[in-house]
This record gives structure tokens, C-alpha cells and sequence, in this order.
């Protein structure tokens, strides 16, 4: 009686295969993880600029300094709010504390300018420019 078995190229051949389909599915992930990142930041930079346009509307003003904008935002202000319950993590710094608008890079999750009310990311120049 004959044992079949595969032999050492056989498994070569396939391990050489799933080495491919590996170095072809793995970028993939990365990506869609970036992506998901770039779209919750998206998504989070609306609706606190959102949430900064009702305050003003609501109390004729934005909320007087940066180191204020959290506290003004998250706490009933003047009968309204509160604006945001948190503010959110910046997904790809993991920061949510708030600078101001000339905050160096990285030091913090967002950064605002309360003359302008220009709200951004401070993660780096592209995410900056959402």
C-alpha cells in the first residue's frame, strides 16, 4: 500500500501563495483603518463647529478664551447648552484637550482661535486643512 503525501515543493508553492495574498490584503487594512480615522475626525470637526455656531447664535459671541472654549461648551451657559457632552478624542492623536491657534503641532487634540472661531485638528498640516 502507497502513502500519499505532498511534497516539499508542493508546500512550497502554496506557502509562496499565501505569502502573496498576505502582502496584498494586509495594505488594505491599514488603509480602511485611516480611513475610518479620517472620517471620525470629519464627522467630529462638524459637529463641534456645529456646536460653536449655536453658541454663538445663542449668545452673541464665541465663548471668550481658548482655555474657556471647554468648560463653556460642556456646562449649561447662560440657560443654554451644554454645547457637546465631551470634547471628543482627535482620532489620530488621541488628544482632546484645546489649544490655541497657534498651538505647535501635536502638543494638543484641536486647535481654536476664538476671534475667528476657526476650529481645527493639531495633528499635522493636512488634517489641519479639514
Amino acid at each position: 500500500m502507497k502513502r500519499r503525501a505532498f511534497t516539499l515543493v508542493e508546500l512550497l508553492i502554496v506557502v509562496i501563495i499565501l505569502g502573496i495574498l498576505a502582502a496584498v490584503v494586509i495594505p488594505q487594512f491599514s488603509d480602511a483603518s485611516d480611513d475610518a480615522r479620517l472620517s471620525s475626525l470629519t464627522t467630529n470637526l462638524q459637529t463641534i463647529r456645529g456646536q460653536i455656531e449655536l453658541y454663538k447664535i445663542q449668545h452673541s459671541a464665541y465663548p471668550p478664551t481658548t482655555t474657556a472654549f471647554g468648560p463653556a461648551m460642556t456646562v449649561e451657559a447662560g440657560g443654554y447648552g451644554p454645547y457637546l457632552q465631551s470634547v471628543p478624542n482627535n482620532p489620530f492623536n488621541n488628544k482632546n484637550d484645546i489649544g490655541a491657534g497657534t498651538a505647535t503641532v501635536g502638543t494638543t487634540g484641536w486647535k481654536y482661535d476664538p476671534a475667528t472661531g476657526k476650529f481645527q485638528a493639531n495633528d499635522d498640516a493636512e488634517h489641519a486643512a479639514l
